[in-house]
């Protein structure tokens, strides 16, 4: 198969495929890691943003995306792109509800607050994160940085069960 033979389509479908290495059940798709799809000539061009600057997980996900496309007899070619800088805002649902189903609290807000780029520059209020584990919003940040960089640690006060929040930026 050449490069030529498959859709941008097929391309997106096989990268749906590709898990996050530090978060498995979710694909780099989902998470909105992948940004742009391009078929040229005899390569697929795909084009991919960290989760933060610096992500040591970029190497593996660069590699797991050439083996998903070299899987199906295609070149891949990435391009790293820092901006715009990622944002939870390009998460799928389907993506947060794995976190969900994972034990790690999606983010619960958009990362990019429209209204508030008329008024000018103003810090966003502490979400109120629901716990995954019972669902109680009578939950409590225990650290600002949890497992990774990309989450805050949680405690919930109900069940007593810490937990990962997958913070907006």
């Amino acid at each position: 198969m050449t490069a030529q033979d498959v859709t941008v389509g097929q391309v997106w479908a096989w990268l749906g495929a590709v898990p996050d290495p530090e978060i498995p059940v979710i694909s780099v798709v989902d998470l909105g890691i992948v940004r742009d799809v391009r078929v040229l000539d005899d390569e697929c061009i795909v084009t991919i943003t960290p989760t933060y600057s610096g992500c040591p997980a970029m190497g593996v996900i660069a590699d797991a995306v050439k083996e998903a496309l070299h899987a199906h007899g295609l070149q891949a070619r990435i391009e790293t792109r820092l901006s715009p800088a990622w944002t939870t805002d390009w998460m799928s649902e389907s993506g947060k509800a794995a976190l969900k189903g994972y034990g790690i609290a999606p983010p619960v807000q958009q990362a990019i607050d429209i209204s508030g780029l008329h008024a000018g520059i103003r810090r966003r209020a502490a979400p109120s994160v629901s716990c995954p584990h019972c669902g109680s919003a009578h939950t409590q940040v225990t650290s600002e940085f949890g497992s990774t960089p990309c989450k805050a640690l949680y405690k919930c006060l109900d069940c007593r069960e810490p937990f990962d929040y997958f913070k907006c930026h």
